[in-house]
């Protein structure tokens, strides 16, 4: 297994590393670069790399809730009383069949006490991500240290968080074009899918291909919509907005239709926008007791694995051992049984302390009938037992 981040578990307490020191961005001086940025998780202080007062380009800034790309809310009802997840998580990588990982996760079961805010409030408040780079891994190290902090630093966290998610997509992305500027060596770019679990609610927020899948009492729902650029709602996105897709692809040249990153490529992104939009694509539900985990992968293991099945395999690993950072290593190796030809990170989310219940399924009526040949058949027996008791 290649990894590429520390992983933090709550649990206990403990801390479980398994952070590469290779491959590492050379982040601007300027722009704070030092022995901070290494880890994507550092409680030991976190440097002001870009204020809060960085411009964003126009065409990319959502001010009001109403423009923030938005699927409906899932499962709405208020329970009579709120379930509280126990929340447990873990993570696993493989470099596949790839010459290089470009791959970045982070698991952070209590977000404000891992980003060294004081967390008074009892209520779960956690953060979960993965980020497939492409033209290399700096992008994706940037937006895993990044990204996280500018939803806990704004003001208006966790009061309007679909707002504070989209912006600090946007934010991330205008602060690595900046820091693409002074070192043209980082120029990269890669998917995002963010998961928040703020008390009981579970807000996603996606931009690329990876996808969150969310078990609820043995069912697959899918939290996020892969950004395709053959959807038809992506292509005339990207149609509007001056590009083409030609062979899948965008432009010709990427074959997702929101990254982050990517400032280099001719066509793309701009100070008047682009067809490759950063904007994320954000579903939100309120978890109760039916709903068991979730699952966040990178592309790499929904190429062979559709949703319910993957669903289905975790289900029956966490039953027999419970334990999350096992069924992602075990969804990891069985997508490289399956043949996956990319890299591979998953994470798991269980919201519960308990395994997945064994469910039970209704038997349902079944209509038998009998054939007329069955029927003289049954009537010969009948005749014959008839017979005997005469002759008796």
């Amino acid at each position: 297994m290649e990894d590429s981040r520390e992983n933090i578990y709550n649990v206990g307490g403990s801390r479980d590393s398994n952070s590469s020191a290779d491959g590492r961005p050379p982040i601007p001086s300027n722009l704070g670069g030092g022995a901070a940025y290494r880890r994507c998780l550092s409680s030991a202080g976190t440097p002001s790399l870009i204020t809060k007062s960085l411009l964003r380009h126009p065409s990319l800034v959502k001010t009001r809730s109403s423009d923030i790309s938005s699927e409906p809310r899932l499962n709405e009802d208020v329970c009579d009383v709120e379930f509280t997840p126990l929340l447990r998580s873990g993570a696993w990588a493989d470099i596949g069949s790839r010459s290089s990982m470009e791959d970045v996760y982070v698991c952070a079961d209590n977000l404000m006490l891992d980003y060294g805010f004081d967390n008074s409030n009892e209520s779960p408040s956690a953060f979960y991500g993965v980020f497939d780079g492409h033209g290399g891994k700096h992008a994706a190290d940037f937006a895993c240290y990044h990204l996280p902090r500018f939803i806990v630093e704004d003001d208006d966290f966790p009061q309007e968080i679909e707002r504070v998610i989209a912006s600090a997509f946007l934010q991330t992305d205008t602060a690595f074009a900046q820091a693409c500027s002074l070192d043209v060596d980082l120029s990269s770019g890669t998917t995002a899918l963010a998961a928040l679990v703020i008390g009981s609610s579970l807000v996603v927020a996606n931009a690329g291909d990876c996808r969150a899948v969310l078990c609820r009492r043995g069912k697959a729902v899918e939290m996020s919509r892969d950004h395709k650029p053959v959807c038809l709602k992506e292509r005339r996105r990207i149609e509007a907005s001056g590009g083409y897709v030609y062979d899948g692809y965008l432009n010709g040249q990427l074959n997702v239709a929101r990254a982050l990153g990517d400032w280099h490529m001719d066509g793309l992104k701009g100070q008047d926008g682009g067809p490759l939009s950063a904007e994320p694509e954000l579903m939100s539900t309120r978890l109760t007791k039916e709903d068991e985990f979730l699952i966040i992968g990178c592309d790499g293991l929904w190429d062979v694995f559709m949703s319910q099945n993957a669903v289905d395999f975790a289900r029956r690993k966490l039953q027999e051992h419970n334990d999350p950072m096992m069924c992602s290593k075990d969804l990891v190796n069985e997508a490289l049984k399956r043949k996956s030809g990319d890299n591979l990170s998953v994470v798991v989310v269980c919201f519960q302390a308990q395994p997945p219940p064994n469910l039970i399924v209704p038997r349902g009526r079944v209509q038998r009938s009998v054939s007329a040949e069955g029927l003289k058949e049954l009537q010969s027996f009948l005749d014959s037992l008839g017979n005997c008791d005469g002759d008796e």
